[in-house]
């Protein structure tokens, strides 16, 4: 288990979640950050609709929402909201697992807490190289992930 990581699901989610703590272990050996406060939230659509309302001021879904409170890309206090409807959509659209799409999103979330940035599309395909790198070497290790999402 990974220090200072919470996992937290919802009522209607069920997946194992050391994976994800394992996941975050090797990532952060890898990327070279320490974990002072982090908190990965597997959430619905209504959830993330309201934290996009209250914080970003935009009315839509999303798939994942990322608060920075240190503003350090070193040592990580920060919040990753991951909508598991979005990630189900972008799984069919992408024919992937669900399993694959949420590794994505995760690492995602942990790109954006270190610093990388998709914004301009030279920042993006940066970012997403570093991602789908990512994606490939750790895909293996989510497979055990087993979400059950009753909706």
């Amino acid at each position: 288990m990974v220090r200072n990581l919470s996992v937290n699901v919802g009522k209607k989610i069920k997946m194992n979640k050391s994976v994800v703590h394992l996941l975050i272990k090797a990532v952060k050996k890898e990327l070279l950050f320490t974990v002072n406060y982090l908190e990965i939230n597997f959430v619905d659509n209504s959830y993330i609709h309201e934290l996009n309302i209250e914080y970003l001021g935009h009315d839509y879904t999303t798939d994942i929402i990322t608060f920075n409170y240190s503003g350090e890309n070193h040592n990580l206090d920060g919040e990753i909201f991951i909508s598991i409807d979005e990630a189900k959509i972008n799984a069919r659209k992408y024919k992937v697992k669900l399993n694959d799409e949420l590794l994505r999103l995760v690492i995602h979330g942990i790109l954006h807490l270190i610093g990388y940035d998709d914004i301009k599309s030279s920042d993006k395909r940066v970012m997403k190289r570093q991602e789908n790198n990512l994606v490939v070497k750790y895909k293996n290790l989510f497979k055990k992930l087993k979400v059950q999402y009753d909706r």
